[in-house]
């Protein structure tokens, strides 16, 4: 965990770095933890906020530069599972047109798996 008692600002500056490290790396089990301390070193900076503007635009700017990771990373998962997802149904059925072009659905068999019992 990192030290609250430092200058916040940088503490927050060294967290976001860490967490588009994590973002890069597909570390997404590294991205909850972070997120705690985020909103306690945001709460200290609306408490006291630093005097210096450019500061603050860098800050900004970084936030949402990770922001846009965690938007691309979802949608990257989103189109996995949907991936996913097609990949089942084609198992289960198949769609093809036939020589007159209309639809016609193929139903592949169940597979013979004997279900285990503890």
């Amino acid at each position: 965990m990192t030290d609250l008692s430092a200058d916040p600002f940088d503490t927050l500056e060294t967290l976001l770095r860490h967490e588009r490290e994590s973002l890069l790396a597909g570390a997404l089990g590294d991205i909850a933890p972070l997120m705690d301390e985020k909103i306690a070193l945001i709460s200290q900076l609306r408490d006291d906020p630093p005097d210096d503007a450019e500061r603050v635009r860098r800050l900004h700017a970084t936030m949402l530069r990770n922001q846009t990771l965690f938007d691309q990373t979802l949608a990257g998962l989103r189109n996995a599972a949907e991936r996913v997802g097609t990949m089942q149904q084609l198992r289960r059925s198949m769609e093809i047109y036939d020589a007159t072009g209309r639809r016609a659905t193929i139903d592949t068999p169940p597979s013979q798996r004997v279900e285990r019992r503890a």
